[in-house]
């Protein structure tokens, strides 16, 4: 329903298309992440004429029903628009009538109009959806859907046979809804659905009639087993994770050949049972169909054809071979298909890579797109599951699906996208990342574009810092001691699931004892090299097992100190620590150049405010030594700098950054100081 708030029936009509939109969009069931299309018809004044003007809002192209807001509204002159089918130049020539969009543009027109605007305004109805429910692309993937359809829905919902999206489509939509006046919707062959109606309401109630009256028919006359028997059960959970966890780095790595990936792991109920299952290989070897899935999953998934009792030595051999002939097999469907005007192939690795046992791994540039792409793979699951369950699966066919992996309007949506930021596809690990440095640098990380992986010893410091970093897409927190083997293995291990791997390990976690010598207890002493010497090495070497398993190279920091080189009073405990990581850095750094592994450490001083060691009583304690206000500690360090600079936490992560953002690519085994200059601590 609208509210009588709005001002004027443009208003109502765009704030019903946008509630029925993020309505729809927000259920699963309904239509997958950024996938169909909403629209409503109404008239606004024309504001150079002043005459009524009859208008199109319509989802722009790369959004999302879930998420649409106003600003993601293409807004077209329905007049314009409709008046393009006397200049429509045939179906071969079709995709030029989405350039001819922009001259229909009402005002600004809003976000670009996508290749289904022609559906929307061509269809005679005040409000048109269209789909992707689970459900929905069952029958149009069946066998014989179009059978299935009439016997499901009778005159109520019409037929169309597969055609791409695009005009042509458009004016077949148009004529069923002329011809068949008792028609609420249609099936698209290999597609998906779309439904109108008269008022906002009556369209969306339709739409959800047509998806769960294709489920009711599939459950109620579908067989019990559509995937066949049950061939491999999935491991006990904790163990199926653990060995998620053991293969991701390497399965990230194959998938990262052409370039960079990100990971998403997925063991959900259904996609256990689909890997587990008699009918796995063939299936999987048929793809996906509806467009928005395969763009994101590509043409066919990646199976492993071990089961998980196999040594995981002999999987990792496995995938290696199989990845070796997924490419080769890519390549050939790119290379019997493709034509002088095709898009140059964008890469032959694997986007989803299915694990009988254990699961789902899917793949993308970022993050967000990984997991949708995982999510997508698990509709086109749920597509298969139904289409088999009522008759048998059949998509559209391999020439179709390239025509649409490679069609020129999809690769210009992938021009639009804006320019990667320099940690793009990376993920950082930062240990003591719930406060101070470490906070800071995660902070950076994230901005730079990296997915961080943000552990402490203090699990609330951990989930505040992650969630201030963004959604779990961007950060999640990690509860661990450094100075635990077990810890810092489970730590990496949630990397794995989470983000895939690790490209960056910064090892911040640290505490501070100030005493003289004679006060120094053993306590004191093992505390402060279990933290940094013992926690350094441990986070140092699972990061090493990590990247060489990916083969990506990556980077390894050390947050040191200048009293790693400083011989500073009432410091022996603290100072020897900050020694024993600086030479890790020159130790390191000889080992792993050849894994590509650039390790690299940082030599702050005086950081002061927003640090968790100075607040933890070091500062109070150092004030003591220099016999100064604990409030004025930082101005004291800074009038001691060559700067007469005070150091921020800010100033530590940005020296993270550089050192690792790319432009100091052939650096390694370097001690940056950031302490404002002092003499005493420069490096010899």
């Amino acid at each position: 329903m609208t509210s009588n708030v709005y001002r004027t029936p443009a208003d109502q009509a765009i704030a019903a298309l946008l509630a029925r939109s993020n309505r729809l969009g927000s259920d699963p069931k309904n239509t997958n992440y950024a996938g169909g299309n909403a629209s409503a018809k109404g008239t606004a004044t024309d504001p150079l004429t002043g005459q009524p003007a009859e208008l199109l809002w319509v989802k722009g192209s790369g959004g999302d029903l879930g998420t649409l807001t106003e600003a993601g509204l293409a807004v077209l002159r329905l007049d314009a628009l409709r008046a393009l089918v006397d200049v429509y130049p045939g179906v071969e020539r079709e995709d030029e009538m989405v350039a001819a969009f922009d001259f229909c543009a009402f005002g600004k027109g809003g976000a670009a109009p996508s290749i289904d605007t022609a559906m929307h305004g061509l269809v005679e109805a005040a409000y048109v959806d269209h789909l992707h429910p689970d459900a929905g692309i069952a029958f149009a993937t069946a066998a014989d859907g179009e059978a299935l359809t009439r016997e499901c829905f009778g005159a109520r919902v019409a037929w169309v046979p597969w055609r791409r999206p695009g005009f042509q489509l458009g004016l077949d939509i148009a004529a069923i809804r002329r011809e068949h006046p008792e028609a609420v919707g249609v099936i698209l062959g290999g597609h998906g659905i779309t439904a109108w109606g008269d008022t906002s309401d009556e369209c969306e109630a339709r739409s959800l009639e047509i998806i769960a009256t294709a489920q009711k028919f599939i459950d109620e006359r579908g067989q019990p087993q559509p995937f066949g028997k049950t061939i491999i059960e999935p491991l006990p959970e904790a163990e199926r994770r653990a060995r998620a966890a053991a293969l991701a780095p390497y399965v990230r790595g194959l998938a990262s050949t052409d370039k960079p990936q990100l990971g998403h792991y997925s063991d959900h109920q259904a996609v256990l049972d689909f890997v587990g299952s008699e009918k796995l290989a063939e299936l999987a070897a048929l793809g996906t169909s509806c467009p928005d899935h395969f763009l994101r999953t590509k043409v066919r998934p990646l199976v492993l054809d071990l089961p998980p009792s196999a040594p995981l030595e002999d999987v990792i051999t496995r995938l290696r071979q199989l990845h070796t002939a997924y490419r080769a097999d890519y390549l050939a469907y790119y290379e019997r298909y493709a034509t002088p005007d095709s898009p140059p192939m964008r890469g032959a690795d694997p986007a989803i890579v299915l694990i009988p046992g254990v699961g789902m791994f899917s793949y993308g540039a970022d993050k967000q797109t990984a997991r949708v792409a995982g999510e997508f793979y698990l509709n086109a699951i749920n597509v298969m599951r139904g289409a088999e369950a009522i008759s048998s699966y059949q998509p559209i066919p391999e020439r179709e699906k390239f025509r649409i992996e490679y069609w020129d309007l999809e690769e210009a949506k992938l021009r639009r996208r804006p320019k990667p930021k320099p940690l793009a596809g990376r993920v950082a690990l930062v240990t003591g990342g719930g406060s101070g440095i470490g906070l800071a640098t995660a902070r950076r990380l994230a901005a730079e574009g990296a997915c961080v992986v943000v552990a402490d010893r203090d699990a609330e410091s951990a989930s505040a810092a992650a969630a201030g970093l963004g959604p779990a897409d961007v950060a999640v927190p990690v509860a661990a001691d450094v100075t635990s083997e077990d810890d810092v293995t489970a730590a990496f291990a949630a990397a794995a699931l989470a983000f895939g791997g690790v490209d960056l390990a910064v090892n911040n976690a640290g505490l501070s004892i100030s005493k003289p010598l004679t006060e120094t207890t053993t306590a004191d002493w093992d505390i402060l090299h279990d933290v940094m010497a013992r926690g350094s090495f441990l986070v140092s070497r699972e990061a090493a097992k990590v990247m060489e398993a990916q083969g990506m190279g990556g980077d390894i920091v050390y947050i040191v100190s200048k009293n790693g080189v400083f011989a500073g009073p009432a410091n022996i405990a603290y100072g020897a620590a900050k020694a024993d990581q600086a030479h890790q850095v020159r130790l390191l750094a000889a080992e792993l150049g050849g894994i590509g592994v650039r390790v690299n450490g940082i030599n702050p001083d005086g950081v002061v405010r927003g640090s968790g060691i100075f607040a933890g009583g070091w500062g109070a304690k150092r004030a003591a030594v220099y016999g100064v206000p604990e409030e004025e500690l930082g101005a004291f360090y800074a009038q001691r700098t060559l700067l007469k600079r005070e150091v921020l936490p800010e100033h530590v992560a940005a020296a993270v950054f550089a050192l690792t953002g790319g432009d100091l690519s052939l650096t390694t085994g370097l001690l940056v100081p950031v302490d404002a200059g002092v003499a005493a601590a420069f490096l010899r």
